[in-house]
């Protein structure tokens, strides 16, 4: 079953963690989040989701992480080999 999250959620699962107080104000981070709005991909991927069972993370969620996980503008993540 597909779970959804309501927009005004702030925080990431339960730690409290938020997104503006973890991401500088100048990151690009910012700037996709506004241009992007990743609820699209609930109508693209409703008929791969059953009735029953779990509820499971919100699509967007697992969207947002991948995204993440594959920008190539993680700053501070790669080594320079001085």
């Amino acid at each position: 079953m597909m779970g959804h999250h309501l927009p005004s959620q702030e925080n990431i699962f339960m730690y409290n963690i938020h997104f503006e107080n973890r991401v500088r104000k100048d990151h690009i981070l910012h700037s996709i989040k506004e241009l992007i709005d990743f609820d699209f991909i609930y109508k693209e991927v409703e008929d791969r989701y059953g009735q029953n069972g779990n509820v499971s993370v919100p699509p967007p969620v697992i969207l947002k992480l991948i995204f993440l996980l594959q920008c190539p503008f993680r700053e501070g993540t790669y080594r320079n080999p001085a």
